[in-house]
């Protein structure tokens, strides 16, 4: 069936509770997990948000029947993601929180969230399809890149990465997501009708300081709770039970030597040549 551009769009936003870079980290536990003690909303998802609500607002926000939701999954403590996506403008948010979703990889997080992507769309919980998932281009923790494909490919949506530009328009009377890619030396456009996952670069807007009113509001939104059981999902197919990678061993990352220092007398030009060439750098 053919939708119309015009109509309001139902988007899901993924975030994720990471590791402030301010911190150096640290892995923990027999799983050799990352320790997420001190941890924000991911940098990198705040413009897959921000896209979002351009294109809800575009359309007259949640008044005119658009809904942005925000999605996380994780510990307690993931939540206060979900909490600064409601501050920016999130019309309500969705938690998924069970003690078997610890050490999940890439492969078991997509599953997970495939679920809870179908579940977030629903009227009332009813499994059903998003007009857009937007994710951001990578997470700053694992950065991999892989979840957004794996999740497309789960729940069979067409997908376009790296975005650094995309809009909703209508291609001969149905709903398409356009899409602007830079590489090195070119931009490409791509488009893909609804429903879709985008992927969105760091370079696709300017996103949006919670102000006083924001967060203020973002008391007021819901938060919805599920369990895996909820989204109907055996534990042993989440954490680490459930994924294709483990970590076998880690270990911390040798201090840096000191560096050399060449004091000019004269002959410094030679020195560094000399330096250079010792390393094979030229």
């Amino acid at each position: 069936m053919q939708e119309s551009a015009d109509r309001p769009l139902n988007i899901v936003v993924l975030v994720k509770h990471v590791p402030d870079a301010q911190f150096d980290r640290h892995l923990t536990g027999p799983g050799h997990t990352l320790d997420r003690s001190e941890s924000i909303l991911s940098e990198l998802d705040e413009y897959a948000l921000e896209a979002a609500l351009q294109l809800a607002e575009a359309r007259g926000g949640q008044a005119a029947g658009n809904m942005v939701t925000a999605l996380t999954m994780g510990p307690d403590a993931a939540v206060n993601a979900v909490k600064k996506a409601l501050q920016m403008g999130a019309y309500q948010g969705v938690h998924v929180n069970d003690e078997s979703l610890a050490g999940s990889d890439a492969a078991a997080t997509s599953l997970v969230l495939a679920a809870a992507v179908q579940h977030a769309a629903g009227a009332q919980g009813a499994p059903a399809m998003p007009d857009l998932v937007l994710t951001g281009m990578a997470s700053t923790d694992g950065e991999t890149s892989l979840v957004p494909a794996q999740l497309a490919e789960r729940l069979q949506l067409a997908q376009i990465t790296f975005a650094s530009e995309l809009a909703v328009e209508d291609v001969d009377g149905a709903a398409v997501v356009r899409a602007r890619r830079d590489g090195d030396s070119y931009s490409e456009t791509l488009e893909a009708p609804l429903p879709a996952l985008v992927s969105v670069t760091d370079q696709a807007n300017e996103p949006r300081y919670p102000n006083f009113k924001g967060i203020m509001a973002a008391k007021k939104k819901s938060i919805a709770v599920l369990s895996l059981q909820d989204l109907g999902i055996e534990p042993g197919a989440a954490g680490l039970a459930g994924s294709w990678t483990t970590v076998a061993a880690s270990a911390p990352r040798p201090p840096r030597s000191a560096g050399t220092i060449i004091t000019d007398d004269g002959s410094a030009g030679v020195a560094l040549v000399d330096f250079l060439a010792a390393s094979k750098l030229i």
